[in-house]
């Protein structure tokens, strides 16, 4: 009771980054909920400079950050009269991280923008709350190590990965004998490479369970969503390749599940909230009271399992192939995914050409086995240039 009573008047410090973004959005509502526990000391965004500049408003962190210049000066006019210091840029940001009085740090920015203010974070000793799976994709052993080093904690926020995280609470001296990360299937569940190639755009941006940001939504209905899952729990439970499966749960109520040594199995469930990933991590090792609904076993009669379909939704298959050859080759198709996904938003490439750019940059760029942080930059850029060229040329 001592330490509950003392926290209540010491909130804890959070520093979320992307928080216009739709798990920014939810962290705050969690946060909107428990007044007394959290408070903001810092909000960024991109370009989205109306909301930034009501949730600072709203929550009166001691700092916002722009990464784009395009706002800076719409946003510093609209907080003139506010406690809030405006800053701009990658550099501005990384430094404010390292101050003395944020506690957590909510990595949800998109994509792998998210990785050096991650690394900042880390090296500043902050707990990182990890919603940017690419961070891990990208450079997992190298966040894995400065974490280690700077005594950090990794809380994951995905669904699955915090699944794993629950199902191994009081589990620190069993070893896993496997993972199963669960996946809905996506709106293209069962349907087959012809099907495949006629959608567009405006299919595949709906979800049948989760709602959220156009990219993860791409992802997700590509199945390079659960790729990029299956690398970064790679790093965050010390895994062997070997160890991680996938299987499809359209219901998207068991949210991951882990098999131990004597074969006995834990499952996570829960409705599909991220609402309840992001709290878990903000408050742990604390479960809070909430108000969010709760699951009815009446409700959900049939709980289903099928094997996941690697051959028609190649980015799996192509995913295992990266962690498999491991060095820079996640890095790799983490670059050329961002590409193809925002060409294909654009409606200028195919939903399944996705994946034929994908395994040409992975032909093409430079094999690095073990990659320093300038070799991930590096590799990213690249990538980038080459898989425009292949998307602007028509060249997939």
């Amino acid at each position: 009771m001592g330490n509950n009573f003392g926290e209540r008047f010491n909130p804890k410090s959070i520093a979320i980054l992307g928080s216009t973004g739709s798990i920014g959005t939810q962290a705050l509502e969690v946060i909107r909920q428990n007044p007394d526990r959290f408070k903001i000391f810092v909000l960024t965004a991109n370009n989205n400079a109306d909301l930034l500049i009501k949730q600072a408003l709203e929550f009166n962190p001691a700092y916002v950050v722009l990464t784009s210049e395009a706002k800076l000066a719409e946003v510093r006019d609209a907080l003139s009269s506010s406690e809030t210091k405006v800053l701009c840029g990658m550099d501005e940001l990384c430094k404010v991280l390292c101050h003395p009085e944020i506690s957590l740090v909510l990595t949800a920015m998109v994509g792998f923008a998210g990785l050096i203010p991650t690394l900042a974070a880390i090296k500043a000793g902050k707990d990182i709350a990890l919603a940017n799976k690419e961070t891990l994709v990208v450079a997992g052993e190298l966040v894995n190590r400065l974490a280690k080093e700077h005594g950090v904690k990794i809380l994951p926020v995905d669904s699955e990965h915090s699944a794993i995280f629950q199902c191994l609470a009081g589990e620190e001296h069993n070893p896993i004998e496997k993972i199963y990360l669960t996946a809905s299937g996506g709106p293209f569940r069962g349907r087959d490479i012809d099907f495949l190639s006629t959608i567009g755009r405006k299919e595949a941006l709906k979800h049948p369970n989760w709602v959220m940001g156009e990219k993860i939504t791409i992802d997700s209905a590509s199945l390079m969503n659960k790729g990029l899952e299956v690398i970064e729990a790679k790093w965050l439970f010390d895994l062997d390749v070997s160890q991680i499966d996938v299987i499809v749960h359209p219901q998207s109520i068991v949210h991951s599940i882990v098999q131990f040594r004597d074969g006995s199995m834990k499952a996570q469930m829960g409705l599909p909230d991220m609402k309840l990933p992001i709290q878990y991590a903000l408050a742990y090792p604390e479960r809070l009271e909430n108000t969010f609904p709760r699951f009815n076993f009446l409700d959900y009669p049939n709980l289903s399992f099928e094997q996941a379909d690697k051959k028609t939704f190649r980015n799996l298959a192509i995913a295992f192939d990266a962690l498999n050859a491991g060095g820079n080759m996640p890095c790799v198709i983490n670059a050329a995914n961002e590409v193809v996904v925002a060409e294909f938003l654009k409606e200028r490439l195919g939903f399944l050409q996705m994946s034929d750019v994908i395994e040409k940059c992975m032909s093409k760029i430079s094999f690095i086995a073990d990659p320093l942080l300038d070799d991930y930059v590096e590799t990213d850029r690249l990538t980038r240039i080459y898989a425009q060229e292949l998307v602007t040329n028509n060249k997939y």
